[in-house]
């Protein structure tokens, strides 16, 4: 499998068994070097097993894959030793200093003695947790505990990182300075392979994935996502007590589905004229007067429920 000079990650009929699940089924996608690319799917979709394999702690049952020129089925080693990983589940050592835990890292990466200092140096301010370099970890919150697992995972200077759901539990303010992190990272040409169920956060991504019951079902950037796979009109509806009201017009039959969306509900709908006969008539038999119904462009929210929906009705019939 040869892979072009300007692809950091590729795979080809990626798959991944366990006994007879099929967790990744067949997949196939390429990572250009310097892309943020969103790997995005529900709990159980695949995308954690996916990671695994590119990361070469999985084997795959078959397929092929490369990451940074590396084999992921006979090249494991060296791919460990060229990247960099971070999940929502990175162990920081709490009883070390911030500066202990970069220390300690950097030998695991075996980052060159006589450059540690310089590099250790380097990662502390581009985390901007100057103030508690010889502060213990575990009184950090979870926001800097963030910013130095990154610089940990990255305290090798890799040119490939993985992030695994990284901001799972973060507050916005911190989620939202994690990523400005990651951007200047891919300016300077790191490619970013990055999980997340925060549909906000995937918007920074230059392409995204779709992964459901292992199999990818759409990929291409926010914009394409939004414009050619969605192919029903969206509406948004502000009413009184909204959430009430999902069931109700989840009945209806040209409605595909409705989900809260900020403080009004998306309605995603298959028939754009009944919609605006019907709707309102439904509105004013319930003595609703205040309401507004507006059709909106589809959010990456509205798109994946859309696909995931009409994926589940195509492998029904």
């Amino acid at each position: 499998m040869s892979m072009d000079n300007n692809i950091a990650v590729q795979v080809k009929d990626l798959e991944k068994k366990f006994g007879q699940f099929i967790a990744v089924n067949r997949i196939n996608f390429e990572v250009k070097k310097g892309e943020i690319f969103g790997f995005l799917g529900p709990n159980g979709a695949g995308k954690s097993t996916t990671i695994r394999m590119l990361c070469g702690i999985l084997t795959p049952t078959s397929g092929s894959g490369q990451v940074g020129g590396f084999d992921i089925s006979r090249q494991q080693e060296l791919i460990k030793q060229n990247i960099g990983y971070m999940s929502q589940k990175f162990s920081l050592y709490e009883d070390l200093t911030v500066e202990e835990n970069i220390d300690f890292y950097s030998g695991i990466y075996k980052v060159p003695k006589e450059h540690r200092k310089e590099r250790e140096d380097q990662i502390i301010k581009m985390a901007g947790i100057e103030d508690f370099r010889k502060e213990l970890t575990g009184i950090l919150s979870g926001g800097w505990k963030q910013r130095l697992a990154l610089g940990c995972a990255i305290i090798h200077e890799p040119k490939i990182i993985f992030l695994d759901e990284p901001t799972s539990g973060v507050d916005p303010i911190a989620r939202n300075n994690f990523w400005n992190l990651i951007k200047e990272m891919a300016r300077e040409g790191v490619t970013v392979f990055v999980t997340t169920h925060y549909m906000d956060e995937a918007e920074n991504c230059g392409r995204i994935a779709l992964i459901y019951k292992g199999a990818v079902i759409a990929m291409g950037s926010p914009e394409e996502l939004k414009t050619k796979y969605m192919k029903e009109d969206v509406f948004r509806i502000s009413l009184p007590d909204s959430e009430e009201w999902i069931d109700k017009l989840k009945n209806l039959d040209f409605i595909k589905d409705v989900a809260l969306f900020g403080t009004g509900l998306h309605a995603i709908v298959t028939d754009k004229a009944k919609a605006l006969t019907v709707l309102p008539d439904i509105f004013k038999d319930a003595g609703i007067k205040d309401y507004s119904l507006d059709k909106v462009q589809a959010s990456l929210e509205d798109v994946f429920v859309s696909l995931i929906e009409s994926y589940d009705k195509g492998a029904a019939l």
